[in-house]
């Protein structure tokens, strides 16, 4: 195998912090607007959400005409092609991922991990991943319980080569309620730095677009597994400046950007 195919996740303790929302969004990003080769893997039993929305994404598409005219233009793009997802149990992942590994195809393969580490095998999977980037809200309960989580990953994990494939951990703001005053997250941040996190600059607001998928109603889509985050409502949420912002730390090669 030529190809490096970096592991990456977004990893919390903490249920309702959008995970899979934001998994979808920068995967979505990165593959149909920047065009970098990708697969995800939901290994989030029992629910599968996000293999539960390509199902559905899929159903949307075939049942609206805005959608599917939307699907059609995108595949005709060069290495635009639906991303493959997934779906398996937490502790076969690392085999999954391996699989997939092995077609020489992908650049990155994102899991969407279990909300616990009380399910069976996740610190096996977690130890497989390249990057953590752990979405928090200024919330003490979410904050103290990602954190806590974080620590274990950090002294078990990271650096250790010869047990796991951690190289970064990266907590950023999510659901960013823009009336709560930035001393608010500056006390926070102070707590993550003494703990030796890095805060990544990107913020994503908290925005009802993020509840948006494809359905047969709708003329556009922001969160779907097939099509890119809508241009008309990126703007402002954060997405493609998270995105760069994961890129950069990646270090991949840059891709040409789909044609609007």
């Amino acid at each position: 195998m030529d190809r490096q195919t970096l592991n990456v996740a977004f990893a919390t303790q903490k249920g309702g912090i959008g995970k899979t929302a934001l998994t979808v969004l920068v995967a979505g990003y990165l593959h149909y607007r920047l065009g970098y080769p990708l697969a995800v893997i939901d290994c989030d039993f029992p629910q599968y959400s996000l293999y539960e929305m390509r199902e559905r994404d899929s159903r949307a598409v075939l049942e609206n005409e805005n959608l599917k005219r939307a699907a059609y233009e995108q595949m005709r793009q060069p290495g635009r092609a639906a991303y493959p997802v997934r779906k398996c149990r937490v502790e076969q992942a690392p085999d999954t991922a391996r699989e997939l590994a092995t077609e020489d195809r992908y650049d990155l393969l994102f899991f969407d991990l279990p909300g616990t580490v009380n399910s069976a095998g996740i610190l096996r999977t977690i130890a497989q991943m390249d990057y953590i980037f752990a979405p928090v809200s200024a919330d003490k309960v979410v904050l103290e319980s990602t954190l806590a989580f974080l620590d274990v990953l950090q002294r078990m994990m990271l650096g250790k080569e010869t047990t796991s494939r951690l190289k970064g951990i990266y907590l950023f703001w999510n659901l960013v309620d823009r009336r709560e005053t930035s001393g608010l997250y500056r006390k926070y941040e102070q707590v993550v730095a003494e703990m030796g996190l890095p805060m990544l600059q990107t913020r994503i607001p908290d925005t009802k677009r993020f509840r948006k998928e494809a359905d047969r109603g709708n003329r556009m889509a922001f969160r779907s597994t097939l099509l890119p985050p809508d241009k008309r409502m990126i703007a402002g949420s954060g997405i493609p400046e998270l995105a760069r912002e994961i890129l950069s730390i990646l270090k991949l090669g840059d891709y040409e950007e789909a044609a609007e």
